[in-house]
């Protein structure tokens, strides 16, 4: 598929690309964990995974647990409709000779059996609400974080991607398994977040020294900036799927996270190394380039299914949760006011609009939260330009310019 070039996207000034590649990272510094949760999200799993390994259900089995997911990619946000905690999901890895003894017509179900039975009395010995669902069980701590348990039988795939890691995974209906291999995807994906954008230096060379100084940019190092801008992007993306799905009535038509953040890490990969003028107008082709990766095929009866395989885990499409028309549509649905609230938000930025004026539109299309962190984040940097000599000058706009003050000399009314 040829990438959309980027002499063809509409170009924003330097201040604008500063401010929005900014705005991307107060956000996800904003979904952080506190040392405090981390430090409580590390007792809490450490102590669920010390029984498993101990429990007689899984005993000889048990190879591994493991976390999977957006903790382990670094692309997590914290529940929409919850204050505090974070839902994390941990892998119980069990060693191959598990095969031998679930791989039977019911050794799905007896498995989830076994590992449910264990969490129930890990639940009521200390006080946990545990929830049981088609291929896990989620337990409900205390502090508002939730964990989402699944049990993975080891089964390596030469011809896959990472296939060291691949295993097999009880299905939806508990009659079989099904190929996935998490920790694989995780390590193709931090393949993809180190490959270094290419950014055309005669975009940057053509800036003054007055440019730079109006926008106050600050030049970002290598690869691991990113790796990190573009677990920053998945977790924007997901932000404004939940506030555009925040309805408990059109909930279940939210795309996946994995088919997310699978598509963007694609994208990524695929347009990197093009030669693009700055972050903002990479971060713009990526969202564009989503949809261009998904293909479809017959599924009989005249019906159509989205496909987005894993390289990972042959076998295993992304996109199987989009199995209805209403979903497919409104995924697209999505994926079109994304990229109209993203170009609005940078519009209004390059039109100087004001910091208030960003901030809700902010608010509107990523949710409070991201409003909220947006000013935060910029109070806290007119602070600190404050503290190190350095004033807020005002534009006509409202937004926080940065200057080196002189004296008791101050600019503008």
């Amino acid at each position: 598929m040829a990438a959309n070039p980027s002499y063809l996207s509409k170009s924003y000034s330097a201040n604008t690309e500063s401010f929005f590649v900014r705005l991307v990272e107060d956000i996800g510094r904003s979904l952080e964990p506190s040392d405090s949760q981390l430090a409580t999200l590390e007792r809490s799993y450490r102590s669920t995974s010390e029984f498993l390994v101990d429990c007689p259900e899984l005993k000889g089995h048990l190879e591994e647990i493991h976390p999977q997911g957006s903790r382990q990619l670094g692309t997590l946000t914290r529940p929409l409709r919850r204050k505090d905690g974070f839902d994390i999901d941990l892998v119980a890895r069990m060693n191959r000779s598990a095969w031998a003894v679930y791989s039977g017509p019911t050794g799905a179900n007896t498995l989830m059996n076994k590992l449910h039975t264990a969490l129930t009395r890990y639940a009521d010995q200390h006080g946990l609400r545990l929830h049981r669902w088609a291929r896990c069980a989620t337990l409900e701590y205390a502090d508002g974080m939730c964990a989402d348990i699944a049990p993975i039988i080891e089964y390596p795939h030469l011809a896959a991607l990472h296939g060291e890691h691949h295993g097999m995974i009880p299905d939806r209906e508990l009659r079989s398994f099904h190929p996935t291999n998490p920790k694989g995807f995780s390590r193709m994906f931090s393949d993809i977040a180190a490959i270094e954008a290419n950014f055309r230096s005669v975009v940057m060379d053509s800036l003054s020294s007055e440019d730079f100084r109006k926008a106050d940019i600050t030049p970002l190092p290598g690869t691991e900036v990113f790796g990190r801008l573009l677990c920053r992007l998945i977790q924007m993306m997901k932000l404004h799927r939940d506030a555009l799905f925040g309805e408990e009535s059109v909930q279940h038509l939210r795309p996946s996270s994995i088919l997310i953040t699978s598509l963007a890490a694609s994208s990524y990969k695929l347009l990197a190394q093009i030669p693009h003028l700055d972050q903002l107008d990479l971060m713009l082709d990526i969202i564009r380039t989503m949809p261009t990766l998904i293909t479809t095929r017959h599924a009989g009866y005249g019906q159509v299914e989205w496909v987005v395989d894993n390289p990972t885990a042959p076998g295993d499409n992304l996109a199987s949760s989009m199995d209805s028309p209403q979903k497919r549509q409104a995924f697209s649905q999505w994926h079109n006011k994304l990229l109209e609230d993203v170009l609005a938000v940078a519009g209004t930025v390059e039109a100087r609009a004001g910091l208030d004026q960003v901030a809700n539109q902010v608010s509107s299309a990523f949710g409070e939260k991201a409003g909220a962190a947006l000013r935060q984040a910029q109070l806290s940097r007119q602070a600190q330009q404050r503290g190190a000599g350095k004033i807020a000058s005002i534009t006509g706009g409202g937004i926080a310019v940065p200057m080196t003050a002189h004296g008791h000399t101050f600019f503008g009314k």
